[in-house]
């Protein structure tokens, strides 16, 4: 009897994954979202495989030196080669928005559905905490950290996932609410399921449309983020960077023409936070039932 309440959404998921991808794909803004996504992935990560630059120790003879065909994007105050820094300091931004998207998005699912399956005062006093969490900036909670602890690469992941769970958390509760009085998880917990079960077997993955989403936005929120207390002088520490803090480093310097210092960090910055917004909303879009044909 289990074995059966377990596999009744199944056949409905399998065809409807083929659904959302189908209007995915037809939303022609979240493909080319996606295309900009996976081509700054490739150039982070594989490029400086590709392209092998010197970011570590300073080149006093190259200083500040426009684009060329030994430096395509120019060289900053110390020598370093742009468009190597570009790529490494890319790969960074890209890391912690990854890792601290994907990190908040577990906390607030976990915390939502458990909240939301619960109900009564375990609901009330968890989504009190969550409202309280909102009233206060994350940016604010992540600036005054940031100056404490100084963090790493990894500090910072932490950070961002531990002050951005909050919406995400909401969305899965309200997800949660709806699913918990449906026809297979009332039949589980009949037939004696445990709640453990019952949430992990068909609350979570019957909300993955409300999570995949949500994810999305949080990476593209926890770039976003980065980039500000980067660009403030907290973020990581020399010799890494990311792309916030090359536009902290290259402010001054566009006043003397040296736009190459700061308009590549910034339209990257731009460019990856408007792609993984496109990618949310198509996804948003594809697994909308109502908009389904």
């Amino acid at each position: 009897m289990t074995a059966i309440a377990e596999q009744l959404p199944v056949a409905e998921g399998v065809t409807g994954l083929r659904l959302v991808v189908r209007r995915f794909l037809r939303n022609k803004l979240a493909v080319i979202g996606l295309a900009v996504v996976v081509a700054f992935v490739l150039f982070c990560f594989v490029g400086p495989h590709l392209y092998h630059t010197d970011q570590t120790h300073t080149a006093l003879d190259a200083v500040n030196q426009p684009p060329s065909a030994r430096h395509p994007l120019g060289t900053d105050a110390v020598g370093h080669d742009e468009l190597g820094r570009l790529m490494y300091g890319g790969g960074v931004s890209l890391l912690v928005g990854l890792a601290a998207g994907a990190l908040a998005t577990i906390i607030g699912m976990l915390w939502g559905a458990v909240a939301g399956y619960a109900g009564g005062w375990v609901d009330a006093a968890m989504m009190r905490v969550v409202d309280a969490g909102i009233a206060i900036p994350a940016l604010f909670v992540l600036l005054v950290i940031s100056a404490i602890v100084s963090p790493g690469i990894w500090g910072m992941v932490a950070i961002l996932g531990l002050v951005s769970w909050l919406v995400p958390s909401r969305l899965i509760r309200a997800e949660t609410l709806t699913l918990k009085n449906r026809d297979y998880v009332l039949t589980l917990r009949a037939i004696g399921g445990t709640h453990t079960r019952a949430i992990s077997r068909h609350i979570l993955p019957n909300s993955v449309s409300t999570i995949v989403v949500a994810a999305t936005f949080q990476i593209a929120d926890a770039i976003m983020l980065v980039a500000y207390v980067s660009y403030l002088g907290l973020g990581v520490r020399s010799p890494q960077t990311d792309w916030g803090g090359m536009l902290s480093a290259g402010l001054t310097a566009v006043y003397s023409g040296r736009w190459w210092l700061i308009l590549p960090p910034g339209l990257a910055v731009i460019l990856v936070v408007c792609a993984f917004n496109a990618i949310g909303d198509g996804l948003r879009d594809a697994f909308d039932v109502r908009g389904r044909s």
